[in-house]
């Protein structure tokens, strides 16, 4: 097991560019498995869990060449099928909670899909039930293995087409569902789709391999079903939580950072979410530019003057994924803020870990936390603490980083999950961050 040890308190500068978004990726990854022909996908994040489903795309007999730093191939010609009947597959596919979304391609393409209970990051219940019951409105049989925590669908006769309505924005939900509808007889329409940026690339990547998806953006998808889609060429946009979460090390440090190429049009509410806690962001063709907050930041009430919340929500809401960043930057700022995270009843569990560092935060109960801002009067201490997820754990390496003294972060492989190399970038802008095994 690894461990960060960060000196904290440095002023950084430079340039940092995002990784490719590995929300999207896992997606798009799992895309490559609905037709037999070459798909080629650039900026991929080398990051664990998105090297874990790469994997295991090989061991289902995807046959993958890497051209470069995050440009892969992959044909999906000789998809071996048993393999999803093995115990390897059970504790493979069980170690990632991407792994989902390779059910719905294989059920439209072979007909069948089975995947063992997934895994992710424990931030509490995280239902499955929006994907399956996608797949039998499509006409697929259901069938789950309490004993071995295993799900199946089958669908010999091929899925038909139909309407439905989802019971939640679930976005992993919609992909799913919209990966199995392409190859379905006759039109699907989902209504109460999920609408993130990665949904409408991965309709755009379909769209792009012959599919025929109308609606894209909305919450109302149609899809004509096609017998057989073909190969493509598709990129992968930045990743929209490290761009927030780099916001919030430039304001926490009170560092000058240019973020690069961040794709403006798919940021939605981040950079003005952040400016609502008094943070200062230039937009410089398609880059973003924070000052150094030399008098630091001051939080915008409501316009009735009452405290200010911050609440995630279903795009185009903010993203539950950046709620742990924006509550570590409130514990420097100029005034209060009230965090309520609704979707996840165990993220906000780590801010024990920021009280001990000396900020002053109040936990109403599992989904709301109230921040009372230093105003960098008194700084953040150093301490030894553990991540126990991905965005946490980034959220409590941004806090050590402005904190006064010498920080051990353990269990640092939940953040490699989901942050590329983010030792040696921090380094490149000034950062004093060494990994130790």
């Amino acid at each position: 097991m690894g461990v960060f040890k960060i000196e904290g308190g440095i002023r950084l500068k430079g340039e940092i560019t995002p990784q490719g978004a590995k929300n999207e990726a896992l997606q798009i990854l799992c895309a490559v498995l609905l037709t037999p022909e070459k798909v080629t996908i650039n900026n991929i994040p080398d990051i664990i869990d998105i090297n874990k489903l790469i994997k295991l795309l090989g061991n289902l007999g995807v046959k993958i060449h890497k051209n470069g730093k995050g440009s892969y191939d992959f044909q999906a010609d000789e998809v071996n099928m048993g393999y999803l009947e093995t115990e390897a597959f059970k504790k493979e596919g069980g170690s990632l909670r991407g792994s989902i979304m390779i059910v719905g391609p294989l059920l439209a393409r072979f007909g069948k899909g089975y995947i063992p209970k997934p895994g992710g990051d424990k931030i509490g219940r995280r239902r499955l039930d929006t994907h399956f019951e996608g797949f039998i409105n499509l006409g697929a049989k259901f069938r789950y293995n309490r004993e071995d925590h295993f799900y199946g669908v089958e669908a010999p006769e091929g899925l038909i087409g139909t309407d439905m309505l989802l019971d939640e924005a679930s976005v992993t939900g919609t992909a799913n569902i919209v990966m199995a509808a392409v190859l379905a007889k006759g039109v699907t329409t989902v209504y109460n789709a999920a609408c993130e940026p990665y949904l409408q690339q991965l309709c755009k990547m379909l769209n792009s391999m012959g599919a025929k998806i109308t609606g894209v953006g909305s919450n109302l998808l149609t899809i004509e079903g096609v017998k057989s889609l073909g190969g493509c060429t598709h990129r992968i946009l930045p990743d929209m939580i490290e761009i927030g979460s780099w916001i919030g090390l430039a304001a926490m440090t009170r560092s000058e950072i240019t973020i690069k190429n961040v794709s403006w049009d798919n940021l939605g509410l981040i950079p003005n979410t952040f400016r609502k806690l008094g943070i200062t962001i230039e937009r410089r063709g398609d880059d973003i530019y924070i000052p150094t907050h030399e008098n630091g930041y001051e939080v915008k009430t409501d316009i009735d003057g009452s405290i200010l919340t911050i609440a995630d929500a279903p795009w185009p809401g903010f993203t539950p994924d950046l709620l742990s960043i924006l509550l570590v930057v409130a514990t420097q700022a100029r005034g209060d803020v009230l965090i309520h995270q609704k979707m996840f009843e165990s993220r906000l569990f780590f801010v024990d870990k920021l009280i001990d560092m000396g900020a002053k935060i109040m936990l109403c109960d599992p989904h709301r936390a109230v921040v009372m801002g230093h105003d960098f009067k008194s700084t953040l201490k150093a301490t030894t603490m553990s991540s126990p997820d991905i965005r946490a754990g980034i959220s409590l390496l941004i806090a050590a980083l402005s904190a006064k003294g010498t920080s051990t972060i353990q269990n640092i492989e939940q953040i490699d999950r989901g942050y590329e190399n983010i030792d040696e970038r921090l380094r490149a802008i000034g950062a004093k961050i060494i990994r130790e095994e």
